[in-house]
């Protein structure tokens, strides 16, 4: 893999340091104005690499033990000292600003909506709705937060210090419990007849085989099942149906964009604020069903279970959560996958068509994300992972990442304007419908390719997927602002199309965050042992095996007791076999290597042998 982690990850921390903070103060937004949300992808293009496990060297919450490189990029921010002390006030100033009266913690979109319908801009009470992304964010802050002041409280002497480190986790506690409250409140089951235009629409993307319609709703009975069974027994939230069980009745389970019309208060002894009336309908959409998913991932994460991140009331709620979470990837896995031994998965027919009738390659690719999780989470075969494997590279073919554009090509709007939802719902707080802009394809397919390739057992396959992560990656790289108070950061994709002609002059905080992610999935993955190959331990292991006689004959042939210098020979050669052996089923290659070496010693010291026994 080409993409270099650590090394990109500290330049946009460069990049974040001079766009953020400006005569000595933090400048929120940027090509977006602030929100809640833009606000907090900032903060996390800091806090996802400093508080992820596994990037140790990228920590900040110890002075004492913070990496110089690290020090050098966040020079902006200060000293190994001032870096979290600025870090705590930042965040602690997010809270405040994002929480309304009586404490109750502000979700809304607010910038980040958009007209769906040309020229109707979204109204004033349509922009303070709450949204999914929101929620989502929020919890992945607010976790980063927590476990950031766990730490850093370790190393505080100074009680003032102690004082703002208290103030922020009750805040970022409020406001990550007021977040779970939120999506469980947006959940959704969307329950239709078979004949009805969802139900048709179902049917004709599970039938692959040309079966009768029948047959067909007879299969997706048999395949959800086991998530029927699921959805009756939730408890709490949205997301409760009587008739979900009728034979002529099929459904789609996951978010919609905010909380749904009719969804009850959530009863909690935890002080979230006031639980507002919802107004999004009860229907599913692909995109922030994906969004929730990786929220509510990091609630049951090993980090957030270690540092025991959550209290009695959030483990409650963070279980309600994951039950939906399990349910759902299961659900759209069992959709895409319909038909599991036959040629084509509904996923392979490509583009996805939701129940509303729209299609896309976006939806597609999400759909790939869920699929991709549920089969990891079940050791899916590389024969299943492999069909994944296709369907990601065709869509980096068809979203012109991996090939070139035509005039005019519609492949482009994936990328810029994006893709627009349509927020259905929303029209009951003004006199129109407004819209939601996604424009994040790319970052997607890398991370769905990155995370897919820490998975996949056959070596060929996963030679694939970090080829089309390079070429991703490449793409990517292009699009980055060259100049201006973000350069270094993104996004500018008409340095990718040609055929664009709207330049942007200001960074996206929801673009570059979703860089940044994909980075740190980068860095995850490299950080794990390579992945063994069969016939490579094969050949190691005969190797060893030959070297292991020969150096028995030499000790046989007395060579153990010459002089010193062929004594450390052998000495080198015995240690090396014994680590040769010790790796060999984890590292082939380097096995091979230590193996190589001692041969060629061996070989040196026999012709010295046979030297020595001509000349006599």
């Amino acid at each position: 893999m080409r993409i270099r982690p650590r090394q990109e990850l500290l330049d946009i921390w460069r990049a974040v340091a001079r766009a953020s903070f400006q005569d000595g103060k933090w400048t929120r937004g940027g090509r977006d104005r602030p929100n809640s949300i833009s606000d907090a992808e900032q903060l996390l293009c800091i806090m996802f690499p400093a508080t992820d496990p596994k990037l140790a060297s990228f920590r900040l919450e110890r002075p004492d033990e913070t990496a110089e490189d690290v020090l050098e990029a966040l020079a902006e921010f200060g000293d190994s000292i001032a870096i979290p002390q600025l870090l705590i006030r930042i965040m602690t100033e997010y809270m405040e600003r994002y929480t309304g009266d009586g404490g109750t913690p502000i979700f809304s979109g607010d910038g980040y909506f958009d007209s769906y319908e040309s020229g109707m801009a979204p109204g004033p009470e349509q922009r303070e709705l709450d949204v999914v992304d929101a929620f989502s964010m929020s919890i992945t802050l607010t976790l980063a937060a927590l476990g950031f002041t766990r730490v850093f409280r370790s190393v505080i002497r100074r009680e003032d210090l102690r004082q703002e480190v208290d103030r922020l986790e009750k805040l970022a506690s409020t406001r990550l419990s007021a977040a779970m409250v939120g999506l469980l409140r947006s959940f959704s089951v969307n329950v239709f007849d078979v004949n009805s235009s969802e139900g048709r629409i179902m049917c004709r993307r599970a039938n692959q085989r040309s079966l009768p319609d029948r047959q067909v709703v007879a299969d997706l009975q048999l395949a959800l099942r086991g998530i029927k069974s699921g959805l009756r027994d939730l408890t709490i939230g949205s997301g409760q149906t009587a008739d979900i069980d009728s034979p002529s009745r099929l459904f789609e389970c996951g978010w919609s964009w905010g909380i749904v019309k009719d969804a009850v208060p959530i009863n909690t002894v935890e002080e979230v604020g006031r639980q507002s009336p919802g107004v999004a309908v009860d229907s599913p959409l692909l995109y922030f069903t994906v969004i929730a998913l990786d929220g509510i991932e990091d609630l049951f994460s090993p980090r957030t279970r270690l540092l025991g991140l959550l209290n009695d009331e959030q483990r409650r709620l963070a279980d309600a959560l994951q039950i939906r979470w399990d349910l759902t990837q299961e659900y759209w896995s069992a959709i895409a996958s319909l038909g599991v031994g036959t040629d084509r998965w509904p996923l392979e027919d490509l583009p996805w068509r939701t129940s509303d009738g729209q299609e896309s390659d976006y939806f597609s690719l999400l759909v790939t994300s869920m699929t991709v999780q549920d089969l990891v989470r079940r050791r899916a075969s590389d024969a299943e992972l492999g069909r994944v494997v296709r369907v990601l590279s065709e869509l980096a073919n068809r979203g012109r990442i991996n090939r070139r554009p035509l005039v005019d090509d519609p492949a482009i709007d994936l990328h810029s304007p994006g893709v627009k939802l349509r927020l259905r719902g929303s029209e009951m707080v003004g006199d129109h419908l407004i819209g939601w802009l996604v424009s994040n394809f790319a970052p997607l397919l890398l991370k769905r390719t990155i995370l897919l390739a820490g998975f996949v057992r056959d070596t060929d396959l996963r030679g694939d997927l970090l080829d089309l992560a390079d070429n991703v990656w490449d793409h990517l790289l292009l699009r980055r602002l060259g100049s201006g108070p973000g350069h270094g950061l993104w996004d500018q994709p008409a340095e990718a199309f040609e055929q664009l002609s709207v330049r942007h002059d200001l960074h996206s905080w929801y673009f570059t965050e979703r860089v940044i992610e994909c980075l740190v999935v980068a860095a995850n993955f490299v950080s794990r042992p390579p992945l063994p190959n069969a016939r490579l331990t094969e050949f190691a292991e005969n190797l060893l095996n030959e070297a292991e006689h020969l150096f028995d004959l030499e000790l046989l042939s007395g060579s153990g007791d010459a002089g010193p210098s062929m004594s450390d020979a052998l000495k080198k050669a015995r240690a090396n076999l014994r680590r040769a052996r010790e790796v060999l089923h984890d590292r082939p290659g380097s096995a091979t290597a230590l193996v190589g070496e001692v041969l060629r010693e061996l070989d040196g010291l026999a012709v010295a042998r046979q030297n020595v026994a001509g000349g006599a």
